[in-house]
Parts: C-alpha cells; sequence; structure tokens
C-alpha cells in the first residue's frame, strides 16, 4: 500500500494518491489531472474510485476530467447533489482499493454532504483518515459557507459539526494518520497548523477545537473570529457541483500568442481585464496601462479570487516568457477559464513596440522615511488585521488587501496617501487596482513593512502574532 500526499502550497491543498494491489484511489484531485495519469502508469496500476469530501469552494476539483479520461467513478459523502453521474455513498459504506477498504463516515458541519474517508489497511487495521475540510490540523472546518445552501445558521451549522468530530472522529484510534484537506493559509480555517499531517491523538491534545467542555463552546470557539469568505467561493462551488469545460480546452484557449497590436485590439474590444502576473519590482519600472498586478511568485489563484471575483471575466495575460502554461493552469485552479490569450515576447515587445507604458510612484523606505519627517501624513497599510495589530506604522490607517473592493470606494482622490504591505507583493496588487480605476495621487513603499522597520520611522510597539491571534 502507498499514499502519496499531493500538496499544492499557493492553494494549501493536499490531494491524496493511494495504491493497493494495482489498484488506485484519489481524493480530491486539483483541477490538471495529468500528472495523476502519469503517476498511475508509472505504477502500473488503475484508477477504481475518485473520492470527493464535498464541494470545494475554495478551488475547483480535477474529478470530472479525471473521470471522463479514467472512467473511474466519482464517490462523494450521503446527501451530496452533483449534476453529474457519481456514486452518493451511504454512511459507513465500504470501499475496496486492491487489498485495502475504504470507508466513508459522513461528516456533515462544514457543508451538509461533507464526508470523511477511513482507510483500513489489509490486516484490518484503521490506518489513516482522510478529513477534508472536516478536520485541519489545529483547526476545524468553517461553518459559515453553506448556510444558504443548507438553510442553518452558522451556529446551527457549528453544532452539526460538533456531533461530527466527537462522535464519528474523535472515538477512534490515536494513532490514526490525519491527512487534511488544506493546510496554513487556506481561507477555508481560521487556525491552522503549518504541518499537512499529523496524528489523530496529537490532535485530540492539542487543536483547540476537539478540547471544548461542551457544544456550546464549542460553537462559540469555531465561530468566532470568522472573516467574510472570498466573493469567488460561491461560483466554485457551482463548477464543482454542476461540471465544467475540459481543462485541456482552457489551457488550449488560454495560450493564444497575440502581439502587441492584435493584444491592444483584444483589451480594447472584449472587455478584457490585463492581468499582468510578474514579480512586483518588474511591473513598477513600467507595464501596460490598466494592468491589474497579481505576482504568480505569491499566493497568486487565491488573490485572483479574492480580487478578480467573477470567474467569468474574459482575461488577457502578461507573462515572463515560458510562464504562460503555468499561469492559465493556476487560474483554472480556481474556475478563471476565459483566458483570451497573452502577450507574446512579454512586456517587453509592448516597449519596444512603442506603444503606451504606464509606472507606479515607488520610493524607499529611506526615501519614505525623509519625506514624512515632521509632517503629518496619510498611511495605509494593506497588510492582514493580525500583522498590523502585531506592529505598525504610526497613526497608519489598516485596510486589508483582501477587502479592497469595498473601500477603494471611499478613497478620497485629492488627498495624497503612502501605501504598503509586508514586503510588496500585496502594495503593487493595491497600487495596480487604484491606478486602473483612475486613483493616482499615491505613493507606494518598495520593501513594504520590512523594509520600514530597518528605519527610524515611529511604530507601534511589538506584539507576538501568535498572542494576537488567540
Amino acid at each position: 500500500m502507498k499514499i502519496e500526499q499531493i500538496y499544492t502550497g499557493c492553494l494549501a491543498q493536499g490531494a491524496y494518491y493511494i495504491v493497493s494491489n494495482g489498484e488506485a484511489a484519489i481524493i480530491d484531485p486539483l483541477r490538471e489531472t495529468q500528472s495523476y495519469i502519469d503517476r498511475m502508469e508509472k505504477d502500473n496500476v488503475k484508477l477504481k474510485y475518485i473520492f470527493e469530501t464535498h464541494f470545494h469552494a475554495d478551488f475547483v476539483s480535477g474529478h470530472v476530467d479525471l473521470s471522463k479520461k479514467t472512467n473511474a467513478p466519482i464517490v462523494y459523502g450521503p446527501t451530496a447533489k452533483p449534476e453529474f453521474n457519481a456514486i452518493i455513498a451511504e454512511d459507513n459504506q465500504i470501499f475496496e482499493v486492491g487489498k485495502i477498504k475504504i470507508k466513508v463516515l459522513h461528516t456533515p458541519g462544514h457543508t451538509m454532504e461533507s464526508s470523511s474517508f477511513l482507510l483500513i489497511d489489509e490486516n484490518g487495521k484503521d490506518k489513516a483518515l482522510f478529513s477534508g475540510d472536516t478536520l485541519f490540523l489545529g483547526d476545524v472546518g468553517r461553518p459559515d459557507l453553506a448556510q444558504k445552501a443548507a438553510n442553518m445558521t452558522q451556529e446551527e451549522l457549528a453544532g452539526l459539526l460538533y456531533d461530527s468530530l466527537y462522535k464519528k472522529i474523535l472515538p477512534l484510534d490515536d494513532e490514526i494518520i490525519v491527512y487534511p484537506a488544506h493546510g496554513a493559509g487556506s481561507a477555508c480555517g481560521k487556525n491552522m497548523q503549518k504541518e499537512t499531517v499529523d496524528s489523530l491523538g496529537n490532535q485530540k491534545n492539542t487543536n483547540y477545537a476537539l478540547n471544548q467542555k461542551d457544544k456550546e463552546s464549542f460553537i462559540k470557539a469555531v465561530t468566532d473570529g470568522l472573516l467574510p469568505p472570498p466573493a469567488y467561493f460561491g461560483m466554485n462551488v457551482a463548477m464543482n457541483k454542476k461540471g465544467y469545460d475540459s481543462f485541456d480546452e482552457v489551457l488550449s484557449k488560454g495560450l493564444h500568442a497575440l502581439s502587441p497590436e492584435e493584444f491592444e485590439e483584444m483589451a480594447e474590444h472584449s472587455g478584457a481585464l490585463i492581468l499582468d502576473v510578474r514579480n512586483n519590482i518588474e511591473f513598477a519600472k513600467g507595464f501596460v496601462p490598466q494592468s491589474i498586478n497579481i505576482g504568480l511568485d505569491g499566493d497568486f489563484a487565491p488573490w485572483v479570487g479574492a480580487l478578480i471575483v467573477d470567474v467569468k471575466q474574459p482575461i488577457l495575460l502578461i507573462t515572463d516568457e515560458n510562464n504562460e502554461e503555468e499561469t492559465v493552469t493556476r487560474l483554472s485552479r480556481v474556475g478563471f477559464d476565459n483566458v483570451l490569450g497573452f502577450l507574446k515576447g512579454s512586456f517587453e515587445t509592448w516597449k519596444s513596440s512603442g506603444k503606451e507604458i504606464d509606472t507606479v510612484n515607488r520610493i524607499s523606505a529611506t526615501d519614505f522615511e525623509k519625506e514624512i519627517e515632521n509632517k503629518k501624513v496619510k498611511i495605509i497599510d494593506v497588510r492582514k488585521e493580525s500583522e498590523y495589530q502585531a506592529e505598525h506604522v504610526d497613526e497608519a490607517y489598516n485596510k486589508p488587501l483582501a477587502y479592497m473592493n469595498e473601500w477603494i470606494n471611499h478613497v478620497v482622490p485629492t488627498e495624497h496617501f503612502y501605501l504598503h504591505c509586508a514586503g510588496g507583493y500585496r502594495s503593487m496588487m493595491a497600487a495596480s487596482i487604484l491606478q486602473a480605476r483612475g486613483y493616482r495621487n499615491f505613493t507606494e513603499i518598495e520593501g513594504g513593512f520590512n523594509a520600514i522597520a530597518q528605519t527610524d520611522v515611529p511604530k507601534s510597539d511589538f506584539v507576538c502574532q501568535s498572542k494576537v491571534l488567540k
């Protein structure tokens, strides 16, 4: 028997590849399926089942494409109602894969169809729990995402989650290995550990949600401090439930090379958003006017979802050369399938053609220190609230990037302000969106708070983030 965790850092997502005696099972696969097919060919195994722990909100699963390519059935837990052929398992139903068994444990709470999969080895011993978004390491799934579909409050869903965890998972053996669907950085939880695998026994000892005295305290603990979910989540759920275009078709369409003239014409007549995924340092030096910068070298896909929101939005790409396929792939993981093409030769061809370019007014932290000395200025810090609370520039306003589509409407065009994040990645996103929407009366700070911290700019007292988060 082999269990392989296939972890994707950009999404903080874990898919699982399980092999036993010539047969395989895959749990929560990513959108692009070729890597799974390559693994199975190398291992000379046949895919028997594709297990889905629930209808995912933060990414588009590869279940539909993988089933079409392999003829393996898709398996959901009880109450799931996908709009394509699938096996809807009963609670405690057993599926055999080679010499092992996979038992379905219906664990509603995160969503109503949420299920965990218990792996029983060839000796009949409970070996591993694929817990989906029911149980994370250090946390549990948020109970607020399925309120509308379930016709329930988040408190009622949290109560179901309590029953699932305390009645079905906690009674399992401590030695069982927990394989969750997500790790630290995912918006599907609020307090996940950086580790991606652990024993159930250790989680029983360390996970705050598994150490509540009663259901009432559990509900309060897991609903406290939940941030609003990213707006694209509902669209991803719909794609996972209804089906979607083939990834191969999406990739073929997106890899359409455009000359600067073709790119400009398509941008003018298609209503496409120009997405420049180069790093923030290169983008700051020059870019196609109206471009939005979301760097491929960070948490790219989740930020695309949070800031662009509409998965049907037509997109034109500017990438570093040879990064086109990677970019289209990562966009498709969160359902952004409408890529119309990319600028051939990257930004350099646009610049060489003599077409108009734009820049961001970016200064160093040292220059920022000089400019604000003995002056009253406005400073906007786009980091998360916990980062801001840990330490920030005195008198700075905290406007998290995740909420930019809300706070941008309150920016006063005539009032100059300074803009920063932690290192420049997020503030350049904010700067590009501001300029695309006509706001130019600001200065962005290169290196963000990390660089500012090395200057004598007045700052608040440092507070450990672990204390802030408690």
